[in-house]
């Protein structure tokens, strides 16, 4: 497989990841990073040995197919609609858009330009969750007709050393934390049909205790507990909860229940995990995982992935219309709450083609 040349821009706290991750994709090539902060793209250049410099500069390369957008929230769609403009396929870090009006606007200009779009999470990528897809596929439970799905503590501002941006417009537990698991759900389910949701927020204003920034307190724009029902255009019913009011709790990250058996799914925010399933009247047992990228943090997957489809011409998998589909039915939450009633998903989207099987670090078609 040829090499794909891409770029980053923002150089913040996940970039470390995402460009440790991209060294386990040999099609990969890291042609340069820019960010805003020029000193923040001279120093992550001089840690991965590529050039640090502006965003506009980067922009402009033409050994840059693909620019990996990890920039804050706020500015996903005007660096993504940027990439677009200059004629260049764009992965973006979670949320795709702020809002649904946001993320259209990208989607539609790509669609112009006869561009690609991608979008975190791929950690359902990851072989205990592309585990969890097969044994749904081959029938192991049979029917979903339930499930659940928790993410719930009590904020970030405990450890991230910049926690401002959670709290405010595009932040949030179900923006946040929300895209793996509506994401994953849509891989194991399908599309999501309607949404009933209703929120909360604990606090007005938040004291950091994490370094450097301890004792600052920073405004909360966003509700921060988050809750309802997920219905699938399958049928299936999901009850849902995302939160950073909760000191501690004990539900599993995922789990989906069919007419003939039950399962349990790892943690959506990591690419493996245990994967347990167990029979009417029986116990949980553990299913050795099928696939692989389960034994590390691979948060360059979904770009990579995308970057052999560009080469072999099919669709990639974490794609910008599934993220779209996942943005709205996050939006629909705080609609459904302020209006008092369900809300319609207008979005449809094709499950994303399950991984190839095996657990060697390889193949991506």
């Amino acid at each position: 497989m040829r090499k794909v040349g891409f770029g980053v821009v923002g150089c913040g706290v996940i970039s470390t990841a995402y460009l440790n991750a991209a060294k386990n994709f040999p099609h990969l090539d890291l042609r340069g990073v820019a960010d805003i902060r020029q000193d923040a793209a001279r120093r992550k250049g001089e840690e991965f040995g590529v050039p640090g410099m502006r965003v506009d500069d980067l922009l402009k390369r033409d050994d840059v197919e693909i620019v990996l957008n990890l920039t804050v929230p706020l500015a996903h769609t005007d660096i993504s609609l940027a990439v677009l403009r200059a004629g260049k396929h764009v992965y973006s870090e979670k949320p795709l858009g702020v809002n649904v009006g946001e993320a259209r606007k990208v989607m539609d200009l790509a669609a112009e330009k006869g561009l690609r779009v991608g979008c975190a999470p791929d950690t359902f990528l990851g072989g205990g969750h592309q585990t969890a897809r097969r044994l749904i596929d081959e029938g192991a439970i049979g029917t979903p007709i339930a499930g659940s799905a928790f993410f719930m503590c009590p904020g970030h501002e405990r450890w991230h050393p910049a926690p401002g941006f959670y709290y405010l417009r595009g932040g949030g537990p179900m923006l946040d934390m929300g895209p793996y698991y509506i994401t994953d759900l849509v891989q194991l389910l399908g599309p999501v049909a309607s949404v009933m949701g209703s929120t909360s927020r604990l606090r007005k204003e938040r004291t950091i205790t994490s370094q450097p920034q301890n004792g600052t307190v920073i405004p909360v724009e966003v509700d921060t507990h988050v809750a309802g029902t997920l219905e699938f255009e399958s049928g299936a019913i999901v009850s849902i909860a995302m939160s950073f009011d909760v000191p501690k709790h004990r539900h599993s990250p995922i789990e989906i229940y069919g007419s003939t058996g039950s399962l349990t799914v790892p943690d959506p925010n990591r690419f493996g995990g245990e994967v347990s399933i167990a029979r009417p009247g029986g116990e949980w047992e553990d299913v050795p995982l099928s696939h692989g990228y389960a034994d590390g943090n691979y948060r360059s997957l979904g770009l990579a992935d995308m970057a052999a489809a560009i080469v072999s011409g099919r669709a990639h998998r974490a794609s910008g219309a599934l993220a779209f589909h996942a943005l709205e039915v996050m939006e629909a939450f705080q609609k459904s709450s302020d209006e008092g009633r369900r809300v319609a998903i207008e979005s449809r989207v094709e499950r994303p083609a399950i991984m190839p099987a095996g657990l060697a670090l390889g193949a991506l078609d």
